[in-house]
């Protein structure tokens, strides 16, 4: 069995760490790279780094924090926010990062994720789903959860993988940061029609979330955030918890 990965995720606004509940009341966290240091010692598997609002602020992502992160980590890292063109996501490559996630702008110019796979490779190419339930559907939402797009979210996840996406990273906006377990219906339906790896992301509250989530989805990786930056769990005790579960973890 393919271990299962778990994954802190730095939401970056203004070069701090920053978390908020569905995707609003952002509130300061601390120093990337001091984040990304204990990570390290924790045993993460890889770590994401989203310039959340890069993308509404028409702004290339902050390569110099991303430098600072690459150099004191040594975990696979994803990086994501206002890449709109293969220069850009050269540039972050270059500056470190393992992955690029591309979330808006993929959705504005698909060519972007078919190029970069061709280019660097699908394994690098991870497309980030903002999904929301409305009028009985999951809605692929934009620009930090800003915008709706009409796409439907399942059939978004489908067609970014015929596209060239090596990964998918799904968060539900209806569960981020409300810590009361993942979107288990989202998660389950896009996992049942892709066969890449996703990311199960929004909503990660205690343990057994953990376990849930990798129990009734095919979900490869659990990505969390405010439960770490508030040290209200560590990565180890997530991986002791899933062992003692018999998940398969890296420890």
């Amino acid at each position: 069995m393919v271990a299962k990965r778990i994954i802190p995720c730095l939401d970056v606004k203004g070069g701090r760490v920053v978390k908020g509940v569905n995707f609003v009341g952002l509130k300061d966290v601390g120093d990337p790279v001091e984040i990304a240091k204990q990570y390290e010692l924790q045993g993460a598997d890889e770590l994401c780094f989203l310039d959340i609002t890069a993308s509404h602020e028409g702004r290339e992502t902050m390569r110099e924090v991303v430098e600072r992160c690459a150099d004191v980590v040594f975990m696979p890292l994803t990086v994501g926010g206002g890449l709109k063109s293969v220069a850009e996501i050269k540039a972050v490559l270059r500056a470190g990062a393992d992955k690029v996630s591309l979330n808006s702008s993929a959705v504005k110019n698909e060519d972007l994720i078919s190029a970069g796979a061709d280019i660097f490779g699908k394994q690098c190419m991870v497309v980030a789903i903002d999904a929301k339930r409305v009028d009985g559907h999951f809605e692929v939402f934009i620009n930090g959860g800003r915008i709706p797009t009409g796409l439907d979210a399942i059939e978004w996840a489908v067609r970014a993988q015929k596209l060239g996406a090596g990964e998918l990273l799904v968060t539900s906006m209806d569960t981020d940061g409300v810590k009361n377990g993942y979107d288990i219906e989202l998660l389950d339906a896009i996992c049942r029609e892709v066969n890449i790896p996703v990311i199960a992301s929004g909503g990660a509250g205690k343990l057994e979330h953990f376990s849930e989530v990798f129990k009734k989805t095919g979900a490869d990786a659990a990505l969390a955030a405010s439960l770490f930056h508030y040290g209200e769990l560590k990565v180890r005790d997530v991986k002791e918890h899933l062992y003692k579960e018999g998940i398969s973890v890296r420890r």
